[in-house]
């Protein structure tokens, strides 16, 4: 038996059921109960360490973990703020989209940082985000409810995570301006192209696998012979599609593996054009061979 992989992922929070669907969806077949911190594989030599997101970087770089699940924004914090975080950000996983910004009351005039207070929970991408800006203001470091912050006189604006914009909103806050955008990432100690584990390197296919079908359709119609060129330009990101000769004369059977999303419009574009019997299918897992993840030569 090779050598066990430990994946970190987070526990609790917004990052922990796309984290885990995306482990079972990759083949690895495990159970989480109750309070227990460690999670074992009952069919991969795979072991899941449940911790904090805080956590995760740290568990990665000191080789406690061969591979973390975390927010970009959690992975770009403790980079700035300890030499000692060495993990790299491998894959983009898609999921948690959101993003680092600042905001202030609705009422407020503000329209600078300068000379300002603000409240945030990342002090270290503040901090950097002023200095590359030639921006003087105080940053105060609070760990939770920053929205709270500016009308207790805490601080004049906040710099914290927006999705949806809800949770602004319901405190009366707007966004004024972005510092980054995030996602969820897949990380380890190394980069992709130094990592020798094959076994980690099929790993991280199988989630790229994963990753890729969410997105992407298999799409099946039927076309004249003289419409192949215009339809096969209208299908959104196809590689090479399939032509398939029809018993009816000049009729063909198109197949494309589109890895963009195939909306209603791009269906009737393609009727429009001569596309008839538009099957449109998910697809549930891709996977591609890619020089990225060829090992290293010894």
């Amino acid at each position: 038996m090779g050598k066990r992989i430990t994946i970190a992922i987070q526990r609790k929070g917004r990052l922990f059921e796309n984290s885990k669907n995306l482990l079972i969806k990759s083949g690895i077949n495990f159970t989480t109960n109750g309070e227990k911190l460690l999670a074992r594989s009952s069919n991969m030599n795979v072991d899941i360490l449940l911790v904090r997101d805080d956590d995760i970087p740290s568990l990665v770089s000191k080789g406690v973990a061969d591979l973390g699940i975390v927010g970009q924004n959690v992975l770009a914090e403790q980079s700035t703020s300890n030499r000692k975080i060495t993990a790299k950000a491998i894959l983009d996983l898609g999921f948690s989209k959101c993003r680092l910004a600042f905001a202030k009351p609705s009422n407020s005039k503000l329209r600078s940082l300068k000379n300002k207070t603000i409240a945030t929970s990342y002090p270290g991408l503040v901090k950097n985000y002023l200095r590359k800006n030639s921006i003087n203001a105080e940053i105060i470091k609070i760990n939770g409810s920053v929205e709270l912050t500016p009308y207790i006189g805490i601080a004049d604006c906040i710099c914290d995570l927006i999705s949806s914009g809800a949770t602004l909103e319901a405190n009366n806050l707007i966004e004024f301006k972005s510092l980054m955008n995030s996602e969820a990432v897949l990380i380890s100690s190394s980069n992709i192209k130094n990592i020798s584990d094959i076994n980690i390197i099929e790993l991280v296919k199988r989630f790229e696998g994963v990753i890729n079908a969410a997105e992407s359709k298999y799409v099946m119609l039927n076309a004249d012979t003289n419409s192949i060129k215009q339809i096969c330009k209208l299908l959104p990101g196809a590689d090479s599609p399939t032509i398939i000769p029809l018993q009816q004369k000049n009729k063909v059977a198109i197949h494309a593996l589109c890895s963009e999303p195939v909306f209603w419009e791009t269906m009737e574009k393609l009727k429009q054009n001569g596309a008839s019997s538009i099957l449109v299918m998910p697809v549930e897992k891709i996977l591609n061979y890619c020089l990225l993840y060829t090992s290293p030569s010894p």
